[in-house]
């Protein structure tokens, strides 16, 4: 046999090491510290914009963020759904919350904090608007990832001492 025939790679040997070679390129690009971050970002997201309409000013809640919690949520409980109690608490509290906790997740400053705060906010979220079911449970998954993994090296968190690698 000539060299050049041992060299030539079969159809199946060529798929296995063009495999191997992706595989390779995506272990590069999904490095843990960057997975972090865009976690992070990405949970943030949804929260940060869906909280900042709340706002008419500085601790200022619009009517329309009151409205909402008074005339059209309500929690779908068994024998229900119910309205919420003291509604304007609850608008208060979810606009501090959706402002708040992404920011400290992007900031990666507590952000284990943050990511359980979301993690609960996307419960009740899920009890007063159970269709939404899709996004909610990949907001959950984002906020647990985050919560049991942490946040990163590119984090004020991991400058602070949290560097607990869990598997």
């Amino acid at each position: 046999m000539s060299t050049r025939q041992e060299t030539r790679l079969s159809f199946p040997g060529i798929v296995a090491n063009a495999i191997v070679r992706a595989q390779r390129l995506v272990e590069r690009l999904a490095q843990p510290w960057f997975v972090q971050l865009v976690l992070r970002i990405a949970l943030a997201v949804p929260f940060w914009k869906s909280g900042i309409l709340k706002w008419h000013g500085f601790l200022q809640l619009n009517d329309t963020a009151i409205d909402l919690f008074t005339d059209e949520f309500r929690l779908h409980l068994p024998g229900g759904p119910y309205p919420f109690p003291a509604p304007a608490v609850f608008a208060f509290l979810s606009a501090c919350g959706e402002v708040t906790f992404p920011v400290l997740l992007v900031l990666g400053l507590g952000t284990r904090f943050a990511a359980a705060g979301l993690l609960l906010m996307t419960c009740i979220i899920e009890l007063t608007v159970p269709d939404g079911w899709p996004i909610h449970i990949t907001w959950a998954a984002m906020a647990l990832g985050i919560a049991a993994w942490g946040p990163g090296v590119i984090s004020i968190d991991y400058l602070l001492g949290d560097r607990a690698n869990r598997s």
